[in-house]
């Protein structure tokens, strides 16, 4: 085999594997730049009775600050219910959310653990009753006092599901905080804004989205896995629903202390992201192929790696002897830093932000240390595991 052969088939295989994420990158950056409408909200609308979901595994020390937070949102002419899923849980979580003022609905079911199981095991019950919009708020986070309002108006206007931006409340917290909160700016909030102005479906972040009552009754919310939140959205798309991107208010979380949690959760999201590549990848491919196109941004989404694994793919082509390839990866690194560059102007970030990027090569060592336990949460049996967090992360 000649030697240019050698040369050749890395680089061509390389940049096979960057080009669907550049892409992506590229439309979602411009997308999320470009200026858009506020949805208004209909007047003589009538009002909506939203059912505040709150799946919660043994979340006693911080549930009764998530409610006084939903509690403490501007309900205006609306209704709200509060419903707390105590799932699977060893402490005393629905004890402290009842007292808090919530219903609560207590699952035990050992065999089948984790956040989809318990949405599913809520939305059978609370269908049977008169909500019209399920909103889903992780026991950890806090949101805004306009939350509901700015939901109202996509739901009154037709949507038929929304996800609010979805933020970093403690990046202060330490440097690996920080840059995750610039992580979030780009993947919680800039991405939904450019596929939203697309028209596309904005994608379901895992907490402070809402479902229409018609939405779960045609789509069932029976997604077990550990990535729930994307495996539910392709199921969306495939059903023809787009989730509306909701831009004027956030929810709020945060990130964990110390390095041991922070590297559990981030193998447990990034193993979650890689077994819905393993499994959905495929079938999105061939339905893309047989004219099925609005599956195509979710494929996309599925093909774009983790940021800090496309930079190293990206330089790896940087560094090999191919012409074309380290002209694509060039091109590739520019839309990386406007990527970047855009998520911050967009949440309007901080000068500790912009000075946080200094530590990202770090930041990227640190992401290829954690193979093992991202392996492990790819597996089909992977489990709902609280994320440990300092008293400090609770209050944040």
């Amino acid at each position: 085999m000649p030697i240019d052969t050698f040369i050749l088939l890395p680089g061509v295989v390389l940049s096979a594997a960057v080009l669907p994420g550049t892409f992506e990158l590229a439309m979602l950056t411009l997308g999320g730049v470009l200026p858009r409408r506020k949805t208004a909200a209909i007047r003589d609308a009538a009002p909506l009775r939203f059912c505040i979901v709150v799946p919660a595994h043994d979340e006693a020390d911080g549930i009764a600050a998530c409610l006084r937070s939903i509690q403490g949102a501007e309900t205006g002419h609306h209704s709200v219910t509060i419903v707390v899923v105590a799932d699977n849980c060893s402490d005393d979580t629905a004890a402290r959310a009842e007292a808090a003022g919530a219903r609560v609905l207590v699952r035990e079911d050992p065999e089948r653990r984790g956040k989809g199981y318990a949405l599913d095991h809520a939305f059978s019950i609370l269908l049977k009753e008169d909500h019209d919009v399920f909103v889903v708020v992780d026991a950890d986070t806090r949101v805004e006092p306009n939350f509901l309002g700015e939901l109202a108006a996509l739901f009154q206007a037709g949507a038929d599901a929304a996800q609010t931006r979805y933020r970093v409340s403690n990046p202060e917290q330490s440097v690996r905080a920080r840059l995750m909160h610039v992580a979030w700016l780009a993947f919680n909030v800039l991405r939904p804004r450019g596929r939203d102005y697309w028209g596309w479906s904005a994608g379901i972040l895992g907490s402070g989205f809402g479902l229409h009552r018609r939405t779960l009754e045609s789509v069932p919310f029976d997604a077990g896995s550990i990535a729930e939140d994307l495996e539910y959205h392709i199921r969306l798309v495939r059903a023809g629903r787009r989730v509306r991107f909701c831009d004027g208010t956030t929810v709020w979380s945060p990130m964990p202390a110390t390095a041991a949690a922070a590297s559990s959760q981030r193998a447990r999201w990034e193993g979650g992201r890689f077994r819905m590549m393993r499994e959905q990848i495929p079938p999105l491919i061939r339905q893309v192929a047989g004219g099925r196109w609005p599956l195509l941004e979710p494929l996309l989404d599925l093909l774009l790696l983790p940021l800090a694994y496309h930079v190293i793919l990206l330089a790896l082509l940087l560094a090999w002897p191919w012409p074309p390839g380290r002209i694509a990866a060039a091109a590739g690194m520019v839309i990386v830093g406007l990527h970047i560059a855009a998520a911050l102007a967009v949440g309007r970030a901080g000068w500790r932000d912009w000075g946080a990027l200094a530590a990202a090569p770090f930041y990227v060592a640190w992401k290829l240390t954690l193979g093992k336990r991202l392996l492990s949460s790819a597996g089909r049996d992977a489990a709902w595991v609280r994320t440990e967090r300092t008293k400090s992360d609770e209050s944040a």
